[in-house]
């Protein structure tokens, strides 16, 4: 009876210590919803409310009518989407290559593409402005796309899952038949469906909210990523805190609709991946 007892109040202490995290991280996103709906006194007033009163939808007609809002929208969508699937791919390839393949000096290949994971990005970027700048790049969204078509981090997440895979799965399918390609698209790859969602989560993420590589390269208002635009809203002596609440709202959606969609296999491939490393 005491072991039910003591089992009841942990569990009450458990949810009760998740719901204040769930509500402290939910917070600022509410807040950040609430605002875009306030008109400017609401906004500066004090003590600030929280529910607006009455609500406007000024901001969000803004955005789209007066500033170009829209492009940036559409920039970071297709840059993020053809980033992320270049990523899947690359990784994958590369990945099953380290996973089963035997060559000589594969393990020191393998830990040079690891230790790339260790040099900061502030390390590298003068150089990869350099070679951008060199190949006429600047001011085009190539500069963004061609250094991400490949991840390091994905390599080594596909590469751990895939050497989980049984090598006997992969030797049945070549005596029945089966090339290496088809091998590996047909076979290897839909084992690693929830990693891939993960990873594709994660990709999509970084290259939609990247604010300083896009910010080095691009001048051209047309050109700017959602991040980029959104930074336009907030001058020297004064911010927009309705434009800028409202643009982060609706930059907001588009992750949360990848989140949704692929939620079990992300939730999935976090627990193999972690299982399985």
């Amino acid at each position: 009876m005491r072991e039910n007892v003591h089992i009841d109040i942990v569990k009450i202490i458990e949810i009760l210590v998740l719901s204040l995290g769930s509500i402290v991280t939910l917070f600022p996103f509410i807040w950040m919803i609430s605002t875009s709906f306030k008109t400017p006194p609401q906004i500066i007033s004090y003590p600030p409310t929280l529910i607006p009163k009455p609500p406007t939808l000024e901001y969000y007609t803004q955005i789209f009518t007066k500033l170009n809002f829209g492009r940036f929208f559409l920039n970071s969508g297709y840059i993020s989407v053809i980033i992320t699937a270049s990523a899947l791919l690359t990784s994958s390839f590369v990945g099953y290559v380290f996973a089963k393949f035997n060559f000589w000096g594969k393990e020191v290949i393998f830990m040079m593409i690891l230790s790339t994971m260790m040099i900061p990005f502030a390390v590298t970027m003068i150089p990869l402005y350099l070679i951008i700048s060199k190949l006429g790049w600047i001011n085009s969204h190539l500069a963004l796309i061609i250094p991400g078509l490949y991840s390091t981090f994905g390599i080594f997440l596909m590469r751990q899952f895939m050497s989980s895979i049984p090598n006997e799965l992969r030797e049945a399918a070549i005596v029945d038949g089966c090339g290496e390609f088809r091998t590996f698209w047909s076979i290897i790859l839909p084992q690693c469906k929830p990693v891939l969602a993960a990873l594709g989560i994660f990709t999509f993420m970084w290259n939609w909210d990247n604010f300083l590589w896009p910010l080095i390269v691009l001048n051209n208002e047309d050109k700017f990523t959602l991040p980029v635009g959104l930074s336009m809203f907030s001058q020297q002596w004064w911010t927009n805190y309705g434009l800028v609440m409202a643009g982060a709202t609706i930059s907001v959606i588009p992750v949360l609709i990848v989140f949704f969609i692929f939620q079990k296999q992300f939730i999935q491939g976090i627990v193999l991946t972690g299982l399985k490393m």
